[in-house]
């Protein structure tokens, strides 16, 4: 069983930088895929980005493509999104999830999920 918390949200301006970073605990970390979602009001959830086990392989989402970088650090059993260049439709509720199949963007190869943090982008 794997606990997630993810922390670093918050309100930034169009342009603005934010890291977010998930904790995780309860299971051995560099065994899982990590991924990041996100989720609009009133719209669905989405995909953003995804690392693999031993962080050389990544994934992302067209729309933060060359904004967003995904890292982790399994020392610290951490993953990390570094968000630049945050434009007001970034605006939503994050996610942080963990998978131990393939490095996806569908939500259904993961396995455990963070209770999420926030990030406002005013224009």
């Amino acid at each position: 069983q794997m606990q997630l918390v993810e922390s670093g949200g918050g309100l930034v301006q169009a342009g603005g930088s934010l890291r977010l970073s998930c904790a995780a605990s309860g299971d051995t970390f560099s065994r899982y895929i990590m991924g990041w979602f996100r989720q609009a009001p009133g719209k669905e959830r989405e995909f953003v980005a995804a690392i693999s086990w031993s962080g050389v392989s990544t994934i992302y989402a067209d729309s933060v493509k060359g904004r967003f970088t995904i890292s982790r650090d399994n020392a610290k059993n951490t993953v990390y999104l570094q968000m630049k260049s945050l434009k007001p439709e970034d605006t939503a509720v994050y996610y942080c999830a963990a998978g131990r199949a393939v490095l996806s963007d569908r939500a259904y190869e993961y396995d455990y999920w963070g209770q999420g943090t926030q990030v406002t982008v005013s224009s």
